[in-house]
């Protein structure tokens, strides 16, 4: 679904799962670490790395580097750069008008025109004065803008009919003379943008994953936080196996033995924390945790895509 959030892991270290246990053991062992690094096994990665979790011991996490493509809207992206222990390139709202040009060539499709015959003022009042059904409308706020899901479930006109009066007005002033990076500031912050991220292990499992994957999250970066854990599990699953919202981290410092997200959803394993650092009491946190899995599926049925990862 274009007017969704997206994710693609586009790169990740080789073979990052061997390093990070290798040198969790270089920690303790006086072997020189290429002897380390030899001796690591799939059963020896899983072992460390539940150890790593089990210890807080997470220095060894950051010998790994993850890279993703993520398109968002402008309300998430300022979410993201909030993570610190990151690295970021965006795309320019001040070069590229690339989303807003995709909206006005579908909005051309749709009224049977073609590139230039119509300036973008124009093609917008005209497609407005026809009255399009709402699926119309979304197809083609959609090439532009990330649309919440309660708006869609509503069946809201009015809110895709706002953002459309954004670009009206961002076209207006360039019209008027005014320069790409002050007319930006007439769009709405729902307006996409791409950005790459790279993140180590340490910052996605101590902090992004468990932040971001919370319920009480804002739904985008919660929807963005589930895909990139979905994509982790496929490739790096000894790593990550442990990986969740902040309750399950704080769970798997507090117990003997570390338990999964698919373990608490599942009912085999059973919180015994007071509370979660979102103040749910211990009664509370395994039904927030299945609302939030239930959105997340929701969500991937809505793409059209099931998740290897869970279930």
């Amino acid at each position: 679904m274009k007017y969704f959030p997206y994710v693609r892991l586009v790169a990740r270290l080789e073979e990052s799962s061997k390093l990070i246990a290798s040198a969790a053991k270089a920690t303790i062992s006086p072997k020189d670490f290429d002897h380390i690094l030899e001796g690591i096994d799939e059963p020896k990665i899983e072992e460390w790395a539940r150890e790593l979790v089990r210890r807080g011991h997470g220095s060894p996490l950051e010998h790994s580097i993850y890279v993703f493509e993520i398109v968002c809207s402008r309300v998430c992206s300022h979410q993201l750069v909030r993570h610190r222990h990151a690295s970021y390139s965006q795309l320019s709202q001040r070069y590229s008008d690339k989303y807003l040009r995709g909206l006005l060539n579908e909005i051309r499709n749709t009224m049977g025109r073609t590139t230039g015959d119509t300036d973008e003022i124009s093609l917008i009042d005209e497609f407005v004065k026809s009255e399009p059904d709402f699926q119309t409308l979304l197809n083609i706020v959609g090439e532009a803008f990330i649309v919440p899901p309660r708006v869609l479930e509503q069946g809201d006109k009015g809110f895709l009919l706002a953002l459309l009066e954004g670009v009206r007005h961002y076209y207006s002033a360039l019209r008027a003379g005014v320069s790409y990076e002050d007319a930006r500031l007439l769009l709405p912050q729902a307006v996409k943008t791409r950005i790459i991220v790279s993140m180590n292990a340490r910052e996605l499992l101590e902090v992004f994953l468990p932040l971001r994957m919370c319920s009480r999250a804002q739904w985008e970066i919660r929807w963005i936080a589930w895909m990139i854990r979905d994509q982790l599990m496929r490739f790096d699953k000894a790593v990550f196996k442990y990986s969740g919202p902040r309750c399950i981290l704080s769970e798997n410092r507090a117990r003997l033995e570390p338990c999964t997200l698919e373990d608490f959803i599942e009912g085999r394993c059973y919180f015994t924390i007071e509370r979660c650092p979102e103040m749910m009491p211990r009664s509370k946190i395994r039904d927030c945790l299945i609302q939030a899995f239930e959105d997340h599926r929701k969500y991937l049925t809505r793409l059209g895509e099931t998740s290897k990862s869970l279930f």
